[in-house]
């Protein structure tokens, strides 16, 4: 794609986020779109934010699931940013009309205590870099209409960000083994998926490693106190207004996420 295509296509996605109208997906009108230009679209509507005054906080790694990665036809995940208007408290009302398209998944979240650099990075540096993890609801969201997605429109949206909650128990990895642990997913007090961390690349610390290496190969470095949300440990499940969902972890306790009844935009 060249620069005015890049640059047609970011602004497509951030008019979707100002006018809540998700569009088509962009690899109708841009059938050769690479993985690179998706990146590029994802790289100029980060900087339309940070250049508005958003602050990064941090990472999200996506498709590190086995079963997604057959879905979408690839073989590697993607990655997306984690800006500061992103992240909402432990059991707060959460205004759903902040999103198109919602889905919520269940993840062990890494906060880094020193910065973490690849390529080159091994899961030794990783794990070394971890000050502690906390349990984790990630909202999911397409401004793809009907979640239409290829792997680039994906990539493009941000690797189909939203929002985070965070749990409030930080707790060290020391001891903890992340690709056993469990997990239990209520909505509204019943219960409807489980999974462990098994499914996340073998390992979220894994998801860790992947993603500190590529963005070594962009120049880019995870900082110390950014958070990193290496993938889910269940399938996405999408979600409504006036419902509450819970993720369980074992060994590091709960996180839930309340959708206020009232949709505003």
């Amino acid at each position: 794609m060249d620069p005015g295509s890049v640059e047609k296509a970011a602004a497509a996605l951030l008019d979707a986020y100002a006018t809540g109208t998700p569009v088509p997906p962009l690899t109708a009108d841009h059938p050769d779109m690479t993985v690179a230009d998706a990146y590029a679209v994802q790289l100029a509507q980060v900087t339309a934010w940070t250049g508005a005054g958003a602050r990064i906080k941090g990472h999200k790694v996506g498709l590190t699931s086995a079963a997604m990665q057959r879905q979408m036809g690839v073989d590697q995940p993607d990655f997306g940013v984690l800006l500061d208007s992103m992240f909402f408290q432990d059991s707060a009302p959460i205004d759903t009309g902040r999103f198109l398209q919602p889905r919520i998944e269940p993840e062990i979240a890494f906060v880094l205590g020193r910065p973490l650099a690849g390529p080159g990075a091994t899961a030794a540096d990783a794990v070394a870099a971890v000050e502690y993890v906390l349990p984790a609801l990630e909202v999911i969201d397409s401004r793809i209409a009907d979640w239409k997605i290829t792997l680039p429109d994906t990539i493009a949206d941000n690797a189909s960000s939203g929002g985070v909650v965070l749990g409030t128990r930080p707790v060290r990895l020391d001891g903890l083994d992340l690709s056993l642990m469990g997990c239990l997913l209520h909505r509204d007090g019943d219960l409807i998926d489980t999974g462990a961390g098994g499914a996340v690349l073998g390992s979220p610390i894994n998801a860790l490693v992947w993603l500190a290496n590529v963005l070594g190969e962009r120049g880019v470095t995870l900082e110390a106190g950014h958070v990193v949300l290496p993938g889910s440990i269940t399938a996405a499940v999408p979600v409504a207004p006036g419902e509450t969902l819970t993720a369980t972890f074992a060994g590091i306790g709960s996180v839930t996420a309340r959708f206020g009844r009232e949709v505003g935009r």
